[in-house]
């Protein structure tokens, strides 16, 4: 089959024709496909439900440093805990801080108090003029969602295989005071796949920001999500917080991690890794703000998972869960779309989305046509800030969810939707 934008008006008007019988007959079949969020399967969750055996009336509740968790205190988190999100991370037990479920709340927290009360003694944002933030995208919109809730203003920035466009962020955070912060998923990122090469880690750790309260909002959702067993095929990512502090910069970074995507998206634990000078700070924040999370989860998890190995294990689990699905969309992908001109995806080897580029102007449609097929995206356009793709190209595939069957029939509706919009778009552009 020739390029789209090859054939003829007449080529072009018949393929439409035939599609648009194949679109009515998807339509006609009534289904119900869920592809708009990174959601684990149910058979993801099940595997896992052995977790809830490792406590029950007769365990011993007592933290291997001496601490009765069914009680108040331990700020920071349990020994055990802590050690446990530093090995997920790849920091130390002392440079982490451990919360309750979700590592969101966490970043939530962190630019809440920063317009509050300011990060280190510095002017609280929310007394400055303006605030900005830098949002490399294709990026994850809850992220923008955050920023956008506390009116900072958000500038994009483009995203290649390599991590963010480092020539912009050096440029933008050396010759603006106001921009105070840039979201990061460095490793397989949301919703691209990508992982930070190191020469962006070390640019990111010597950044010269112009605002001495700048900070890197690491979020490292996917750090031990491979879709490989095989070493060579598993992305590897710089640890930031050393690479800062080998350039001077110690406090520049807040590291986010959480296991909700290694054990409970709606029960795990979570955790900001940083340093000391920044620790001290959101201590005492805490030490308003809480007595102490949820002790016996983060026992819970320290027992069930043992050590490092043990998450390794697991996460093989929902590897060869996730695998075949990831495999499906992208078969389905090159044997339909493959040369014909309207359309690029990404091939990642971990995380939980595949990213898919359309012909200009043509996501917003195709999502549209997906929908009134009975499969449901995210919304074109989330993965930028405001939720304004400015190529209106942009589309999140997150495929771990639906069963495998369904998978199947929505990757044949994706490509359908893909092909009929395209085909529309190009007609635009031919005379009659």
């Amino acid at each position: 089959m020739k390029a789209y934008q090859e054939l003829s008006r007449v080529e072009l008007l018949s393929l439409k024709e035939q599609m648009e019988k194949e679109f009515e007959d998807a339509r006609g079949k009534g289904l119900k496909l869920d592809m708009s969020r990174g959601k684990p399967s149910v058979a993801q969750l099940d595997m896992g439900m052995d977790i809830f055996d490792v406590l029950n009336s007769g365990s011993d509740m007592t933290s291997m440093d001496g601490v009765d968790v069914r009680n108040y205190g331990v700020l920071d988190g349990l020994k055990e805990a802590k050690q446990m999100m530093a090995d997920i991370m790849g920091v130390k037990a002392e440079q982490v801080i451990v919360y309750g479920n979700a590592s969101l709340n966490v970043m939530f927290d962190a630019v809440s108090s920063a317009m509050t009360h300011g990060v280190m003694g510095h002017t609280p944002w929310c007394k400055l003029d303006k605030v900005k933030f830098l949002c490399p995208a294709p990026g994850y919109d809850r992220h923008f969602s955050i920023t956008q809730h506390f009116g900072i203003e958000m500038i994009t920035v483009p995203m290649t295989p390599q991590g963010p466009d480092m020539d912009m962020v050096e440029r933008l955070v050396t010759g603006d005071e106001s921009i105070k912060g840039i979201w990061c998923v460095p490793k397989y990122s949301n919703p691209q796949g990508y992982t930070y090469s190191d020469e962006t880690v070390r640019r990111f750790a010597n950044l010269k920001p112009a605002a001495a309260d700048f900070r890197i909002f690491w979020d490292n959702a996917y750090s031990v999500h491979h879709l490989y067993d095989e070493e060579e095929r598993q992305d590897r990512v710089l640890e930031i917080l050393s690479e800062c502090e080998k350039a001077g910069n110690p406090d520049m970074v807040y590291e986010f991690a959480s296991t909700s995507k290694i054990s409970f998206s709606g029960a795990g634990v979570a955790a900001i890794a940083t340093s000391k000078g920044n620790l001290e700070c959101i201590k005492r924040v805490l030490a308003i703000q809480t007595i102490g999370h949820d002790k016996i989860n983060q026992l819970r998890h320290a027992r069930y998972f043992k050590d490092f190995e043990g998450i390794k294990a697991h996460m093989r689990k929902h590897a060869a869960l996730m695998r075949p699905k990831f495999q499906t969309v992208l078969n389905t992908l090159q044997g339909e779309l493959a040369g014909l001109g309207i359309g690029e995806w990404t091939n990642p080897n971990g995380g939980y989305f595949i990213s898919f580029e359309a012909m200009e102007g043509c996501a917003k449609a195709i999502v549209a046509k997906c929908r009134e097929a009975g499969v449901t995206l995210t919304g074109a356009g989330a993965t930028y800030p405001y939720g304004e793709d400015p190529k209106d190209s942009n589309i999140r595939i997150a495929p771990t969810y639906p069963a495998p069957e369904e998978l199947a029939a929505a990757a044949e509706i994706f490509v359908l939707c893909v092909k009929l919009v395209s085909v529309e778009k190009l007609l635009e552009g031919k005379a009659a």
